[in-house]
């Protein structure tokens, strides 16, 4: 059944619409209205308020017809940030723990992929969403990497954004009160410094970094070129000490912004339907999810001798910003194992997830 079949469609001529506006009243109330959305999040305590609020504006303009659009440069600029953003966390250290422990985290990750796939192939083979957005949707990586990628092999953007997304709000939400039933820490980001001193070589290097990423990206058309080439290649440089990666607090805003703007305005007022129509059973597998791998931490706490906080916060499924700023702010929590094993599997689901989602959504193809 395709994607959006049976969806209503009983929005009338005279619904209200933004296109009699002129595009630069509506470009600035998206900008307001995206930054209103952000301050309402930061006090929610969620990490990805960045990227979150420009979205949710963009959702609304789009439901209202607006004529804004972002150019496909800015968007590839904006995907070769978040690529450099997250080549800043794969440490040497981290590559240190992961291949001391290598079967441990191997083992651990594995279990979670296997975990999250399956509520993705039920998701699937109950129609409730596209066999191939069901599946990047349901991928325990990075949120904004597996958006980003998802695209690039055919799945829905906006649905995968919706799945990701939200499961990143209620892992926040859940890892928040599992750190405050274990040590009454609220997992609080610390005040944020807009406008830091910039050392100038390594920011001209991290820009160079993401211009070459989306060089490449333009001239090859890699699939998600721009995010994975700054992301790998960074990583190489960052890990081995060759290259710090610059990134200040204004460029990473604007880069989740555009980002965040660019695949709001995608939604159309059928795929909020639809996404609305697949949220209870979306959300019960999110849920689904959290609870599975909170049992897998329990599993890593009686064979490893894990504290219990650490151990869960290592099996999170997703959200690796908020459980990084949790586990920096709980008193007893190993950092740097948590942030191990996240970044283990945020790597493993880059390699596995194209040929995994090629796999399991031919294998549904005989129930279509």
């Amino acid at each position: 059944m395709p994607p959006l079949a049976g969806a209503a469609t009983g929005f009338h001529d005279k619904t209200v619409t933004l296109t009699e506006l002129p595009i630069a009243v509506q470009a600035t109330a998206l900008f307001i209205l995206s930054v209103v959305f952000e301050l309402l999040l930061a006090q929610l305590h969620l990490p990805a308020s960045l990227l979150l609020g420009p979205m949710g504006a963009a959702i609304i303009f789009a439901a209202l017809q607006t004529g804004i659009r972002i150019p496909a440069l800015l968007f590839t600029c904006g995907q070769a940030i978040v690529g450099c953003m997250i080549a800043r966390t794969i440490t040497a250290s981290i590559v240190q723990d992961m291949v001391a422990d290598w079967a441990v985290f191997v083992g651990a990750v594995v279990a979670v992929i296997i975990v999250s796939n399956a509520l993705g192939w039920l998701l699937a083979r109950l129609r409730v969403l596209p066999a191939t957005t069901a599946i990047w949707g349901s991928s325990p990586g990075g949120a904004s990497a597996m958006v980003l990628m998802s695209e690039a092999f055919g799945a829905d953007i906006r649905l995968v954004a919706f799945m990701q997304y939200l499961r990143v709000v209620l892992v926040a939400v859940v890892a928040t009160l599992v750190a405050r039933f274990f040590t009454g820490s609220t997992g609080t980001a610390p005040a944020q410094d807009w406008f830091p001193h910039l050392l100038p070589g390594p920011f001209l290097a991290t820009l160079a970094l993401a211009a070459f990423g989306v060089a490449v990206n333009h001239k090859w058309r890699l699939p998600a070129g721009a995010l994975m080439v700054p992301l790998f290649l960074g990583a190489v440089l960052n890990g081995t000490g060759t290259m710090t990666i610059e990134l200040p607090p204004w460029l990473l805003a604007a880069s989740y912004a555009l980002v965040g703007w660019s695949i709001g305005l995608r939604f159309t007022r059928q795929i909020l339907l639809h996404a609305a129509k697949a949220f209870p059973r979306v959300a019960a597998s999110i849920l689904a999810l959290i609870a599975l791998c909170g049992g897998l931490a329990l599993l890593m706490v009686e064979t490893m001798h894990v504290n219990p906080l650490t151990a869960y916060l290592a099996m999170s499924p997703g959200g690796v910003d908020s459980v990084a700023i949790i586990a920096a702010s709980s008193p007893a929590v190993n950092v740097p194992f948590v942030m191990a094993m996240q970044t283990a599997r945020f790597l493993i689901v880059v390699f596995a997830g194209p040929p995994l989602a090629r796999f399991i959504a031919k294998s549904l193809s005989r129930y279509a």
